[in-house]
């Protein structure tokens, strides 16, 4: 077999996958859904999941490194959202 990707099949295949038939017969709501939202859902939570997750994880066992050192310091002792530096 050929170990090589061939361009010519991957652009086909791409051009299939994108400009292909539509299987569904109401093209006006298939078009429709797939125009991407306008607005953004966002939620604003107390505690951040992030410094949860992380407590839990350094209660179980030890790190090796300090990669969420930094992201602990910044989101503050108590871990409750927007409790960081604001002022950086």
């Amino acid at each position: 077999m050929n170990d090589k990707p061939n361009p010519n099949l991957e652009h086909q295949l791409s051009e299939l996958l994108v400009d292909g038939e539509m299987e569904s017969r109401n093209e006006k709501e298939e078009g429709r859904r797939l125009i991407p939202p306008k607005y953004e859902i966002r939620i604003q939570t107390t505690q951040d999941p992030i410094v949860e997750e992380t407590r839990k994880y350094r209660s179980m066992a030890k790190e090796l490194d300090d990669r969420y050192d930094k992201y602990m310091k910044r989101a503050g002792e108590d871990g409750t959202a927007g409790s960081g530096d604001s002022n950086s």
